[in-house]
């Protein structure tokens, strides 16, 4: 009688074991679907001209679009985080977006965030009035090219040299705290750090206003990884959108929302700045020609001739209107 109860229990095992593998092959086939789906990274610093993203995510907009906002402490490393493939796409200044593709970096800009127009200072410490009481004094910038760019066209400006200074290099995250121990006489800057320093008594000695067109903020992908993520750059881009709406048409909550990253004068830090909608991005993007194309060969024909680029670079291919395809606003 023990041979037909040891059938059995042969029987039972066998069908356990047959269970388990059918339950971790789901568990296995459900692994893989997940990663056939992509994570789209997203890497940027503080700047109100990309908040509209952390408050699209604020609001609930990127829930379960598989995106990912990283938040860098300076541009430049964000610039390098893109160039090492660390992230898939990033929040820079056109002009950094040029540098990178002058290093061998394709990218195509995607959408182009906002354009500055006085959001971008050059300030110094209470009894330096001019641009040419600069002379001498030691200035804070970062090793990017929007810090190169604002700094060029403020010596420019001032009749300076670069030699007539002394450049002192610096991230975004140690602007204030250089300026407060006495390091610097003068400092490239852009919000947060300009509000704070305004409160601190610095004074504004030139701004991104006397240069426009000069300071454009887009968003950049590589182009091998915007097809992997296309359904995830899609979405990015609508939240966007609607948080650039949400902003105009609540601003109180919109200011609540943004305050841990911009602090309590969030509102204040758009002044200054303009964001482009949908349609305007199209012409900018999708134009014949693109109105992007333009405006980048003009600031690289600039950035060769005060040395900031080493070579020509190309922008061609540097528009991409793809992802703005489906919004109507």
């Amino acid at each position: 009688m023990a041979e037909p109860h040891k059938a059995t229990t042969r029987i039972i095992c066998a069908g356990l074991c047959l269970l388990f593998l059918v339950l971790a092959g789901g568990f296995w086939l459900n692994g893989c679907a997940k990663r056939q789906e992509p994570l789209l990274r997203v890497a940027s610093n503080v700047w109100s001209g990309y908040e509209t993203l952390y408050l699209a995510r604020s609001l609930g907009y990127y829930e379960d679009k598989n995106i990912r906002l990283v938040e860098l402490p300076s541009n430049s490393q964000v610039s390098q985080s893109l160039r090492n493939g660390v992230i898939e796409a990033a929040c820079l200044t056109l002009d950094e977006a040029l540098s990178l593709l002058q290093d061998g970096v394709d990218l195509r800009v995607v959408l182009v965030m906002d354009f500055s127009h006085g959001a971008d200072v050059v300030m110094a410490r209470p009894g330096i009035d001019t641009l040419q009481a600069l002379r001498g004094k030691r200035i804070g910038v970062e090793t990017a090219a929007v810090g190169a760019t604002m700094l060029d066209a403020a010596l420019q400006a001032g009749e300076l040299q670069a030699e007539d200074v002394t450049i002192v290099p610096l991230t975004v995250d140690g602007h204030a705290d250089a300026y407060r121990a006495g390091r610097i006489d003068a400092v490239v800057t852009f919000e947060p750090v300009r509000s704070r320093l305004l409160q601190e008594g610095a004074r504004v000695l030139f701004d991104s206003a006397q240069v426009p067109g000069r300071i454009v903020d887009v968003l950049a992908v590589r182009p091998e990884v915007a097809a992997a993520h296309a359904k995830a750059l899609g979405a990015l881009l609508k939240g966007h959108f609607r948080a650039r709406e949400y902003l105009a048409g609540q601003p109180q909550d919109a200011a609540k929302r943004m305050a841990p990253r911009l602090g309590e004068n969030a509102l204040e830090q758009f002044v200054g700045l303009r964001l482009p909608g949908i349609q305007e991005n199209q012409a900018l993007l999708g134009g014949n020609p693109p109105g992007l194309k333009s405006i980048a060969g003009e600031l690289a024909a600039l950035m060769l001739r005060r040395k900031l680029l080493h070579k020509e670079v190309s922008v061609e291919r540097l528009a991409d209107p793809s992802f703005l395809v489906g919004e109507k606003k």
